[in-house]
């Protein structure tokens, strides 16, 4: 069952991350190196065992609407329970909650292994730490009496119930409402679309986080509130309907086994709601749980990534096809494909992407740790700056190069990989939907131009500058890693050029000249970033190799320094052409006439 690499998990926290700086911080001192390998090695046994067998299944006997009630694989609540009762759910919490107060860093290389496992099933779990962390973080006592212990426990699905048919990621333009009712509670009224686990029969109920404006009140995001709203209300020891109704659910091109609802509110009863927080705060307090999910979609994505390498790798390792070229005997042997050069470079491909993906996802985790838990108030804003930089990358580089990826690995097996006896062909179907979960690539890269290379007068592009030279000064005492680190600087130094034409566009001109190739800027950004990423992996292999015992380390370090010079030869050199098209003065997409598009 080899869908991940535990090894390479297991290097980035211990190698490449300060894990003895989180184990400093009171919040997570008992996560020692042992309780830490030991975390990972129970996620695995937990993903064999509950998460990997299942995947498929999900996919052939997908969920399904019948006589009002959505039919999912028992499987899925056996999962879920599995994952809560392991304390997976709960895992970030404090001790006083029965959470195991580990580090986000630990919890999400754990949550690479489910993803890669099964992200069908996985998602499923951690949508439901996601609606329960605001519970946690914004909810009255009462609420979190009500509603955490089920949901940690997987007996509970929870939700995110943002998006509405007229208004998909401009949130400020809902439409469900919500007034006052004489006990306190709220009426909430209207219907939300595309809602993730929103509606299944393997739990006993749904807590909906819900976002409604207040009837009759003020428009846009500040008449926005957060409820929690469960198809069930909790009462006397038992349950009562809330006319939270199904109206269906999506038929979808893969996660066929992950539901997503239409669902609606108000419609048959009244449906009540609790508020979370203060009242038209609700978009701030929402973006919590949207920025976990950010990094979510970027492990989902990246898991997927990773399971679409191993399946390719092992058949590329097995499939005899072919001679070497200049070889015309046809009485030899055929050799594997993995022999082939070019089957190599699409190995290599999908390595490199699942290695930066993960490294990069594991330093944003880190860098949460450090944001929440240092007792310095000055190394919390540098990590939270850094955090809020590249969460852009951490979801969309994963998203869109992992679904290249997984379609280099179909590649890699041929016309097999196009059928359903092997798995590329789910994973490909499945990947494809994370550039537009939680906010599609565009919304990114208009973020991250926008506004998070301009947060606080520039200063988390200095923080990262500063953490990206250090690397690169390290490199650059490396003999192997020395001619990387040369082109990544030189590239660099081309990037400030880049984004000094960028800025005095936005000066001068009208915003969607500044804006109209943000999309562009965002994999320029992102390569730069990930090569980053691989060169420091690299620069600590390199370091590691002269004492590594025995052929496995050996060749798990030289690969490192081989996937980081693939990288900078074949994928960072797209960089040239995104700073032609950046620096470029025709403004095709801006100015052309749309009748044009016939």
């Amino acid at each position: 069952m080899h869908y991940v690499s535990t090894r390479n998990l297991n290097f980035v926290l211990n190698e490449v991350l300060d894990l003895a700086k989180l184990r400093s911080f009171d919040q997570y001192v008992d996560f020692d190196a042992d309780t830490t390998a030991m975390a990972l090695s129970a996620a695995k046994e937990l993903a064999d065992q509950y998460l990997w067998p299942s995947y498929r299944e999900m996919d052939k006997n997908k969920a399904y609407y019948k006589d009002g009630e959505v039919h999912v694989l028992p499987e899925v609540g056996e999962g879920m329970r599995a994952m809560g009762e392991a304390g997976w759910i709960s895992a970030a919490w404090p001790y006083d909650l029965n959470g195991q107060q580990m580090p986000t860093t630990i919890l999400n290389a754990g949550g690479l292994i489910f993803q890669a496992a099964n992200g069908n099933l996985a998602a499923y779990s951690f949508l439901t730490t996601g609606a329960a962390n605001l519970i946690l973080e914004f909810g009255s006592e009462e609420l979190k009496a009500t509603y955490l212990e089920k949901m940690a426990l997987g007996q509970w699905q929870g939700t995110m119930a943002l998006t509405e048919p007229q208004a998909g990621s401009s949130l400020s333009d809902i439409t469900t409402t919500y007034e006052v009712l004489e006990d306190g509670s709220y009426s909430i009224r209207g219907q939300k679309i595309y809602i993730s686990g929103g509606d299944h029969n393997s739990v006993d109920n749904v807590v909906h986080l819900l976002l409604a404006r207040k009837k009759d009140g003020e428009k846009g995001m500040k008449g926005v509130s957060l409820f929690v709203v469960p198809k069930h209300l909790p009462a006397d020891g038992g349950m009562v309907d809330n006319h939270v109704t199904t109206a269906g659910i999506y038929g979808k091109m893969g996660q066929k086994g992950y539901v997503a609802a239409h669902l609606m509110y108000g419609e048959q009863g009244v449906t009540k709601g609790h508020l979370v927080g203060e009242e038209f705060r609700g978009l701030n307090n929402m973006f919590r749980m949207m920025n976990e999910a950010r990094i979510g979609t970027g492990l989902m994505a990246t898991g997927s990534a990773s399971a679409a390498y191993y399946a390719s790798l092992q058949y590329a390792k097995e499939r005899p096809q072919g001679r070497h070229p200049g070889n015309k005997d046809v009485n030899a042997p055929q050799v594997i494909i993995a022999e082939h050069a070019d089957v190599r470079r699409m190995l290599l491909f999908q390595k490199a992407v699942v290695e930066g993906s993960v490294s990069l996802l594991l330093q944003c985790s880190f860098w949460e740790d450090v944001s929440k838990a240092s007792p310095d108030a000055a190394e919390r804003e540098r990590a939270h700056l850094l955090l809020e930089l590249l969460t852009p990358i951490a979801k969309s580089f994963p998203s869109e190069y992992g679904n290249e990826a997984v379609s280099t690995g179909m590649q890699v097996l041929g016309g097999a990989g196009y059928t359903d006896d092997f798995p590329l062909e789910q994973i490909f179907r499945d990947i494809r939907v994370n550039s537009i979960y939680e906010g599609t690539t565009t919304i990114h890269g208009m973020d991250l131009l926008g506004r998070k290379l301009l947060m606080k007068n520039g200063q988390a592009l200095k923080y990262l500058t500063e953490e990206v030279q250090g690397t690169v000064k390290q490199a650059m005492a490396v003999e192997q890693t020395k001619p990387l680190a040369l082109t990544l600087a030189q590239s660099l130094e081309k990037m400030q050029g880049v984004m000094g034409h960028l800025f005095n566009l936005a000066k001068t001109e009208d915003p969607k000249v500044f804006l109209a190739d943000a999309t562009i800027f965002l994999d320029y950004f992102s390569l730069h970033i990930i090569g980053w990423m691989l060169l420091r992996d690299a620069t600590i292999a390199a370091g590691a190799l002269p004492t590594a015992e025995g052929d496995d380390d050996k060749n798990f370090y030289k690969a490192k320094v081989l996937v980081a010079e693939y990288f900078f030869n074949y994928i960072f050199t797209r960089t040239a052409g995104h700073r032609r098209t950046l620096l470029a003065t025709d403004r095709i997409t801006v100015d052309m006439d749309q009748a044009l598009l016939v």
